[in-house]
């Protein structure tokens, strides 16, 4: 094999005119110091780079999310969806200088015309005096289904609103860092939908209930299950807990069912994740995700079914009174 003459200086293979004595560890071809990519062992040129990322399985979490849920982008869009929509209910209710369902606009923890169409509600009402109110149509009952999951992203006045995103900016980082952020959305909208069955189910069908405090239970109970599986400590986390559990009990005004349906809803979705055999671990976890959804759903469906419609409850009230 013919040897270039010793005194030639190789000069870097996509930039012609730069000479340069270091070579790819992979192709050997000169590369210049803006095309090196240092590797574990010398430089790699960008193309070797290129292919060895199209080759290299991706680097999972423990649970089989990958590592870019350690950014948190998941939990920032979902503070950032509920800033936005408790902006669009205050905004709903005109001027934040005039009194509007309760509270400026909002502010105060007042109801705006917002919660009065995205609201948990079984049959809708509204006040015509300071003892009667007068039932209309709408509500789950009137198939307004989609109140399980806007009820998730709407608060009662600031002080709602920034006790609920606290908590998802600390429960929520670390559990999309563990299960990457398909997982976490997945989790969170399926605690949430939980809560909202649950209200659904137990709760005043008269009540309006609103806010994300069952999606962020069930990121308690989530938290607490991956950190078991994991073999840590939960000694910081369940006396938070068990503090938020004795709060729901003892304030009036706050969603007991929503809070302990989250609980629940959110510790299934994340045995789930935990649990899954990592053979299958992507299929597994889907299924029974799933499962939950569906389960949630037709207890749904069974109770609108056993409901009275809008009419005969309204009649029945009256005979009542």
């Amino acid at each position: 094999m013919t040897q270039p003459p010793a005194n030639v200086v190789p000069h870097c293979y996509r930039h012609p005119d730069r000479e340069t004595y270091v070579r790819c560890t992979r192709c050997d071809r000169p590369i210049c110091p803006n095309c090196m990519n240092e590797a574990s062992v010398g430089f790699q040129c960008p193309e070797c780079v290129r292919e060895g990322a199209r080759t290299q399985r991706p680097v999972r979490t423990a649970f089989g999310g990958g590592r870019e849920g350690a950014a948190g982008a998941v939990t920032i869009a979902l503070i950032v969806v509920n800033v936005l929509v408790f902006i669009a209910g205050v905004i709903s209710s005109g001027s934040a200088g005039s009194i509007a369902g309760g509270g400026l606009g909002g502010l105060l923890g007042g109801g705006t015309p917002l919660h009065e169409w995205g609201s948990l509600v079984t049959y809708n009402s509204r006040p015509v005096s300071a003892t009667e109110a007068e039932i209309v149509s709408g509500g789950l009952i009137d198939g307004q289904y989609y109140r399980l999951f806007t009820s998730m992203f709407l608060h009662y006045g600031v002080f709602h609103l920034l006790m609920n995103m606290w908590a998802l900016w600390v429960l929520g980082r670390p559990l999309e860092a563990m299960l990457g952020r398909a997982r976490f959305a997945a989790l969170y909208l399926v605690a949430g939908f939980g809560g909202s069955v649950a209200t659904y189910l137990f709760a005043d069908p008269l009540s309006q209930t609103a806010g994300a405090s069952g999606a962020i239970f069930g990121l308690f109970s989530a938290l607490i299950i991956l950190l078991r599986k994991m073999g840590r400590s939960v000694a910081g986390i369940v006396p938070v807990l068990v503090l938020n559990l004795i709060i729901t009990f003892s304030v009036p005004g706050i969603s007991i069912t929503g809070h302990l349906g989250g609980l629940v809803a959110g510790a299934a979705a994340a045995a789930a994740l935990a649990y899954a055999p990592q053979r299958h671990r992507t299929l597994v976890q889907s299924v029974v995700l799933a499962a939950v959804v569906v389960v949630l759903a037709v207890l749904t469906v069974v109770h609108t079914g056993g409901l009275m419609p809008t009419g005969e409850y309204v009649d029945q009230i009256n005979r009542g009174s």
